[in-house]
């Protein structure tokens, strides 16, 4: 179940992918052993690549120079998210600096987490990835141009925006953004279950030196006073 009740008016939506390590197309390996002695004592090797599944994309993804993971404050992985459902575009656009001025108006604060979609929804990262059945909105410079002049915290996407549909739109849109430590979160889930649009998020990373990426368990939280308008 993806969603609960806190109690008190609260409520919690889990974002995150669930992964199984023998379907997953991506690095996801267990070695579970009992390290032996007179109790029952169970450890699991995990073998990971970064970018496994739900995760959060820092800035050292794309430049050396740029941060890693542990190099950022806890308070970038966490805060006031808005979902923007672009539902005024045809199948295919590119989004632009007057497609997100309609889409989000004057919603967006400095430090949001900002959550982009569409109504055209495929899995990302598929065989359907730029085929004729793929009719994702699209991202580009001119889109992280109008976020990083917003200065959002973090950018995150649902099924309906496509992040790999060329290499010189998906490269611009990241070296844009990471430059000034906007990170990303990518194969968000169950973003249908939200029941509105201003919402509470945490999706923190463990924070090791040097790491460029990591998975991490997204989840929103509704009914936050302060985090609801």
């Amino acid at each position: 179940m993806s969603a609960c009740d806190l109690g008190n008016g609260l409520r919690v939506i889990d974002l995150t992918k669930q992964l199984d390590p023998e379907t997953e197309s991506r690095r996801c390996h267990l070695f579970r052993f009992n390290t032996g002695g007179p109790i029952p004592d169970f450890h699991t090797i995990m073998d990971l690549t970064s970018h496994l599944g739900t995760h959060v994309e820092c800035p050292y993804h794309h430049n050396d120079s740029w941060t890693d993971v542990q190099g950022l404050p806890i308070s970038t992985f966490m805060g006031r998210a808005i979902y923007v459902d672009i539902n005024h575009m045809e199948a295919n656009g590119k989004i632009m600096a007057e497609d997100l001025e309609k889409a989000c108006g004057d919603r967006i604060r400095e430090n949001d987490i900002v959550i982009l979609d569409s109504p055209y929804k495929i899995p990302p990262f598929t065989p359907l990835t730029n085929t004729p059945e793929d009719k994702r909105l699209v991202i580009g410079r001119e889109t992280a141009l109008w976020l990083k002049e917003k200065k959002v915290k973090c950018v995150g996407f649902g099924d309906g925006v496509s992040i790999e549909s060329n290499n010189t739109d998906v490269s611009a849109f990241h070296d844009v953004l990471m430059e000034v430590n906007v990170v990303f979160l990518e194969v968000l889930q169950n973003l249908e279950e939200l029941s509105t649009d201003t919402f509470f998020m945490s999706y923190a990373p463990i924070p090791i030196k040097g790491l460029d990426s990591c998975p991490i368990r997204a989840y929103a939280i509704e009914g936050l006073g302060e985090f609801s308008k």
